[in-house]
């Protein structure tokens, strides 16, 4: 797919070498761009999944997409190595507490999508999945703000809390919406888990421990 989106074209302009935007995520941030759901700031556009702004009361999800990329990962690894320029791209804030929803590469080139917990809030830092569609069903079951994982539960509320989103999945994908979250995710991880297999959760460690 041609990436015409505002948001998708500042993402490939600054995407490392080996990752890619998926078609799932252009096609968003076209439906994204056609209903005016952004803010632009000087250089950057902040694009939603729900209405925002003066008089508008915001519905799950409350999810930030920005072509943040690696320039303040310093300050969560405590270190700028140059590895996380070359292996990890924040695309998305996934909570007011300032965790990230990120592509990341593993050993082998494979990108999957990540989170990065702010620590101050959320200390969820795992895979969540590897497509990009899967990813967008979990956003559209309607949790508040996917940075708490808790995805054995539905979200709360009266459901649908997001329902033109939601119907925009369902109808562009051909896909359904589960209940919760974990139909998606299966497990997730937290920070100083030393029990855990998820890759990132190691490879994201095996950083910090250097």
């Amino acid at each position: 797919m041609s990436v015409k989106s505002v948001i998708g074209t500042q993402i490939t302009s600054t995407l490392p070498k080996g990752m890619h935007l998926p078609d799932a995520f252009e096609t968003l941030f076209q439906w994204i761009d056609a209903r005016g759901q952004f803010t632009d700031s000087v250089d950057l556009r902040i694009g939603t999944c729900v209405p925002f702004g003066e008089g508008i009361e915001p519905t799950a999800p409350s999810i930030e997409f920005i072509a943040q990329g690696a320039e303040d990962l310093q300050y969560w690894f405590g270190k700028n190595w140059p590895e996380l320029h070359a292996r990890l791209y924040v695309f998305a804030g996934t909570g007011g507490d300032g965790s990230m929803g990120a592509f990341w590469l593993d050993d082998n080139g494979k990108q999957h999508i990540v989170h990065l917990g702010s620590g101050s809030g959320s200390t969820m830092v795992c895979v969540l999945t590897d497509n990009a569609v899967d990813f967008l069903r979990l956003l559209a079951i309607g949790y508040d703000e996917i940075c708490w994982g808790e995805f054995s539960e539905p979200p709360e509320g009266e459901p649908p809390a997001n329902s033109d989103f939601q119907d925009w999945v369902k109808a562009e994908f051909n896909v359904l919406i589960p209940a919760k979250g974990n139909a998606i995710v299966k497990s997730t991880a937290e920070m100083n888990d030393t029990e855990s297999n998820d890759p990132f959760l190691l490879w994201v460690n095996s950083l910090i421990a250097h």
